[in-house]
């Protein structure tokens, strides 16, 4: 038999070190998953808004339509408070609901009004022709 110390060992080479970019690509790849999930979440939010944004239009122009103009009182500062949402639309409704705001304030801030006038009645029909939903 041979004795271990003449037994001829080759070296052991020592470990390479081996590139590894997975980490890198992990990183970039969940980087890159939240971006694109912001992304979504962001359009999902913009449409869901614009959507209840019409969806409110509506409401507030069924709510015009339907005030009870025989409370003239209560049906001024209904009238003041839903048409304020369609203002906005053209400068020829600002315009409209200015004048009809005015026409409107000597049934507000007193303690007994008397009913609507025919003049008070037509503005009001012809602001509620004027909006497009």
């Amino acid at each position: 038999m041979m004795n271990p110390d003449e037994i001829k060992i080759r070296d052991i080479k020592p470990l390479l070190d081996v590139p590894d970019h997975s980490l890198y690509l992990f990183i970039g790849v969940v980087l890159l998953s939240l971006v694109l999930l912001g992304g979504l979440a962001y359009l999902a939010v913009k449409w869901i808004k614009a959507k209840n944004r019409l969806n409110l239009r509506k409401t507030m122009y069924q709510k015009l339509l339907h005030v009870d103009l025989s409370d003239s009182k209560k049906a001024a500062y209904e009238i003041t408070k839903y048409g304020l949402y369609f203002k906005d639309d053209s400068p020829r409704n600002e315009e409209m609901y200015l004048n009809l705001i005015s026409r409107l304030e000597r049934y507000k801030y007193k303690k007994e009004v008397g009913a609507f006038e025919y003049e008070e009645r037509s503005y009001f029909e012809l602001y509620k022709g004027m909006i497009d939903v």
